[in-house]
């Protein structure tokens, strides 16, 4: 079921990928997905669930460019079609189109859940969970992290618009019904991810400003008494030169609950654009405090389909599950397909050096 190998300590499932782009139904018949990866990742009612990242574009025409958004006002799909030869056109970056100073994405993306009785096999369901709508998600919402808190579930995403990328939150209790309250962060802001005290006294929200001047892209942590009032910012990690991590990181999913603190696994990429998951432990009382980190790696991107896709040379988390001392990690690889690798908490605290 899980294979082992030398490069780095994960066991990733032998019928990986999971879930490809061809599993997923698009949302309407002229459009065709192009990724299905990135999922949150939670439990309810005895089953695991993803919520996927789904991406599509309008099928391609010979000669022409086109991609979609939606409009801020009737939330209904607007085709952009861009004719190949058009000398302001710059598609050099194949996640985004560039045309007389404005920028689009090459896909929407929307959010779909997936369903499994043994978390190795998934149902996607037919239609989206949450779709982009108003003025600044006319570009698609993505990579959602879900935290359940007291039977609530709390859905952070990003939103993304020509506004830039902000941070909105979504909510549900049945997986069925959901509440939209809109963005919590002002942009540029991703990768952020909740989770709580044990007695419920505090709050916390792992977030991903971005600077403008410095340009820096570091992990940042924030405190609430209520969930909606956020205050004390402190920045949690940065980059380290020559490393994993030497050009960006961010949070992978909600930190996991253990005897020894908070394990965050995130994700770290360097100046190639090669991301890597790493680890960082944080202090029980408080997770303001990193009391270890990767040295190196924890996973890498090794597998033909870690290192072959839209977007190559990746693995992205943005959840997993702890079952019989086993992270069982949900990622992405290369922006494309959803996979599943296992972790023994054992080889995470000897990698650790705990």
């Amino acid at each position: 079921m899980f294979q082992s190998n030398k490069q780095d300590v994960a066991e990733r499932h032998r019928d990986n990928p999971l879930i490809t782009p061809a599993d997923v139904k698009p949302s309407r018949d002229d459009l065709e997905v192009i990724g299905a990866f990135n999922p949150g990742v939670f439990e309810y009612q005895g089953r695991i669930g993803l919520l996927l990242r789904v991406a599509e574009r309008p099928h391609q025409e010979p000669g022409y460019i086109s991609t979609i958004t939606v409009h801020p006002d009737s939330n209904q799909l607007e085709v952009k079609r861009f004719h190949g030869t058009d000398p302001y056109l710059d598609t050099t970056d194949p996640r985004v189109i560039q045309h007389r100073g404005f920028l689009y994405l090459t896909s929407i993306s929307h959010l779909r859940l997936a369903w499994s009785d043994d978390g190795e096999h998934f149902q996607i369901e037919p239609t989206p969970a949450v779709f982009p709508e108003g003025v600044y998600e006319t570009y698609g919402v993505e990579d959602a992290r879900v935290t359940e808190i007291d039977g609530t579930y709390h859905i952070t995403y990003s939103a993304v618009s020509d506004h830039e990328v902000a941070v909105s939150l979504a909510t549900t209790k049945d997986w069925q019904h959901y509440q939209r309250h809109g963005p919590i962060l002002q942009p540029f802001n991703k990768d952020v991810c909740l989770f709580a005290a044990e007695d419920r006294s505090k709050y916390w929200m792992i977030h991903r400003p971005s600077g403008v001047m410095w340009k820096r892209n570091w992990m940042w942590i924030s405190e609430s008494p209520d969930l909606a009032h956020w205050g004390r910012p402190r920045c949690l990690a940065q980059t380290r030169m020559e490393a994993f991590d030497s050009a960006r990181l961010g949070a992978g999913g909600p930190p996991l609950p253990t005897n020894k603190g908070h394990l965050e696994i995130y994700h770290g990429a360097d100046e190639g654009h090669r991301y890597c998951l790493g680890a960082m432990l944080l202090d029980q009382a408080d997770p303001y405090t990193i009391t270890a980190r990767s040295p190196k790696p924890l996973m890498e991107p090794i597998a033909p389909y870690e290192q072959k896709g839209f977007f190559g040379n990746v693995v992205f988390t943005d959840g997993g599950i702890l079952r019989d001392d086993h992270i069982w990690m949900y990622y992405a690889a290369s922006d494309t397909v959803t996979c599943l690798a296992r972790i023994p908490l054992r080889k995470v605290w000897k990698h650790l050096e705990i």
